[in-house]
This record gives structure tokens, sequence and C-alpha cells, in this order.
């Protein structure tokens, strides 16, 4: 047991490993790379770099196998090998002090980079002038929002993700006195009005605007400046029992709810981009945009807004603009961009809790190097003082 275990130690902390995982970076990205031209940015960087593995299958639609270990994987394991590494083969001694606390520095650097990948949250505050929000919302994913409305100033919404709509043909909450059949779900789609050129159009649901709208499935979207429109038609049938409402169809690319009544209660629901709502709110004072002369190129452009958080005494005026975050709470707000019209600015809020990991680890190893060197350069001077003279 002890050899197993001493073997398996002996595998993982290897040199060879290392050679293995830094080989596999290399060739992983390279092929991501190529696969950019026809893939695009963020699609790439979701299958190559920030999963496990990288799958593929014969057709568009078949059964995926992995080929190559992805990013997380390759880190994790580079991570595990330089840990086992340091432990096992490194002398803890005074003189080996700075190659102990570089070799710490990079497992931070790795550790956070896997913790960025792994647990950071970026989402996208819109913000006209006068107006306030304590929720951000993150375009790449969406949330079906069912809100029983006139119940209260406040109308209680539950929220459903995306990916429960995707896994699940029936979902069932205890706050929805009725169950919601997925009867089809679409990734990316593409909506058409039908009118009298395609009068034979079969309409995507029985009720709501998705009686008079056509939808087909689309491939992913793959450009830099493209998502998916996901998209579902869903059945309202009765928690008590009864006879089904029918079939509505909701998608991110519909502007207005879908309502519908059930004993008396009215109910809407959507399929919006899913929010992420924080204890505090941000007002839009004014925005400023500034362009070169004689150009609509961009100059400068920043946002001063309030910060409002009764539960810590916080109302104060923030001013945002390029490289000038805003950070609180775990959050930190960029100024992103604006909208079209210039009335109101975007922020991207990000939730990184291993941010300050980069700064640590080239602190530890920026010191481990310099103790490493003022060592090697005093026994070098201790031994050129010592020498006899020609």
């Amino acid at each position: 047991m002890k050899t197993a275990l001493h073997r398996l130690l002996g595998t993982v902390s290897s040199l060879r490993l290392t050679v293995i995982c830094l080989a596999s970076a290399l060739v992983l990205v390279f092929a991501g790379t190529l696969a950019q031209v026809n893939a695009g940015l963020f699609f790439i960087q979701e299958e190559y770099f920030q999963s496990w593995f990288v799958w593929w299958s014969f057709t568009a639609d078949g059964f995926r196998f992995p080929v190559f270990p992805g990013g997380h994987l390759i880190g994790a394991v580079l991570l595990l090998n330089l840990v086992t590494a340091h432990i096992r083969r490194f002398s803890w001694t005074w003189r080996k002090l700075g190659i102990q606390l570089t070799h710490l520095g990079l497992i931070i650097m790795l550790a956070g980079g896997l913790a960025t990948d792994l647990f950071s949250v970026s989402s996208y505050m819109r913000l006209r002038q006068g107006e306030t929000k304590n929720y951000s919302e993150d375009d790449t994913r969406a949330e079906l929002a069912v809100t029983e409305l006139g119940t209260a100033e406040i109308a209680p919404v539950t929220a459903i993700p995306g990916e429960v709509l995707a896994d699940s043909p029936t979902v069932n909450h205890e706050s929805l006195p009725f169950s919601i059949v997925v009867k089809r779900f679409y990734r990316n789609s593409d909506l058409q009005m039908i009118g009298q050129e395609n009068v034979a159009a079969v309409p995507a649901a029985s009720n709501g605007a998705g009686a008079r709208i056509t939808i087909q499935d689309q491939p992913r979207a793959t450009k830099m400046n493209k998502h998916d429109t996901m998209s579902a038609v869903l059945e309202i049938i009765p928690a008590k029992g009864g006879k089904s409402l029918g079939t509505w169809l909701v998608s991110m690319a519909m502007a207005q709810p879908q309502e519908f009544d059930l004993d008396g209660r009215h109910w809407s629901m959507e399929l919006r981009a899913a929010r992420y709502y924080h204890p505090y709110s941000l007002s839009l004072i004014s925005f400023t945009h500034e362009t070169y002369p004689g150009t609509e190129i961009a100059k400068k452009f920043s946002s001063k807004i309030t910060l409002a958080d009764p539960a810590h005494n916080e109302n104060r005026q923030v001013e945002i603009y390029m490289n000038h975050p805003l950070r609180y709470q775990g959050d930190t707000y960029y100024q992103s961009g604006f909208e079209p019209d210039n009335s109101g600015t975007v922020l991207q809020v990000v939730r990184n809790p291993g941010y300050q990991a980069p700064y640590v680890a080239c602190v530890i190893v920026a010191l481990g190097l310099l103790i490493q060197f003022t060592f090697h350069l005093t026994a070098f001077a201790r031994r050129t003082s010592s020498a006899p003279a020609p």
C-alpha cells in the first residue's frame, strides 16, 4: 500500500508530468486559436479554456466524447504537480528560502487563475440618467421570471434558470400553483411574424404572441457581438388538476411578457437575461461622453453615480471612468460602454474572488528571487574575497 502511494506521489510530482501539462497547454492554445476563425472568441473560450475536457462529435446533434484535456483540467493538474513537488523535493532551509517563496508565488498564481475561471461572475448594469438599480444582468445566461401581478406593491417573482428549462421536461416550484411543461426548448432560435406571405407557417404556441409567431431552431451564435436567442414553448397545467391552459412562447427576443389567468389570479412570465441582485443600489446622476474633435472616436466617457447602502450607512457619490473602477462588497464596476443615444451608461460588474491573487503572487515571487540572488551574490563575494591573490 505504501509502495503504491509512494509511486503515485512520485508520478504526480514528477518533472515529466510538468512537461506534459505545459506541452498540452501549448497544443490547446494553438488549437483554440485556430478554432476561433470559424467559431468566435467567446464560444471557443467556453469550449476549450473554461472546460475540463474538449468535446467532439461526428454530427452537430450526435453523441459527444472527450478528445483532449481542457484548460481547467490542465491547470488543476499543473497546480497539483507543483504543490506536491514543492512539498516532497525542496529542502526546508534558510538557504532555499528564495526558491521556496518563488514556487509558493507560482502556486498562488495558478490557484488564483483557476479560482477566477471557476467562480468569477461577469454581468452588466445599464443605467439611464436618474435611474436606480440594485441588480446587474448576464446576457450570456437566461432565466424564466414568473410574476403574480396585482397582489402587492412589489410583485413576487419566481426565477427559474434557463439551464433548468433545458434539462427538465417539467418544472414545479412551491411558490407556483401550476406546473410548467417544457414542450420545446431552443438554445438559439429565430422568430418570425406570421404574415400573408407565410400563412401556412405553424404558430409556435396556442396563446399569446406565440400564436402569431413561427420559430426555427438555429446553430449556436459564435460571433463576438452576437448572443444566443434562447426560446421555449411552455404549457401551463394547474397543480390541482384540470384542463391545460395551453402553450405560450417565451423568448429573449420578445420585449413583452406573456400573461394568463388561473383561479382568479393574474400571472406573467418572460424569458430574460439572468439577474444578480445586490444589497445596495446605484443611481446614475450624469454621464459624460467626449470624442476627439471632428470624429466619432470616443476620447473619454465616465459616469457619476450615487451609491446607496442603508445597511452600512453608505450614501456617497462616485465617478467611474477608464482605469478607475468602483470596488464595493466584492463587486468591481468598470466603465464599459454607453447607450447609442448617450442617454445612459453601461457598467461591467465583475465578482472575482481571486482578483488579488496575481498581485500577491508577483510580490512573493519578486521577494523570493531577490532573496535567492542575494544568497548567491553573498556567497560569490565571500569566495572572491577569500581566494588567494595571484
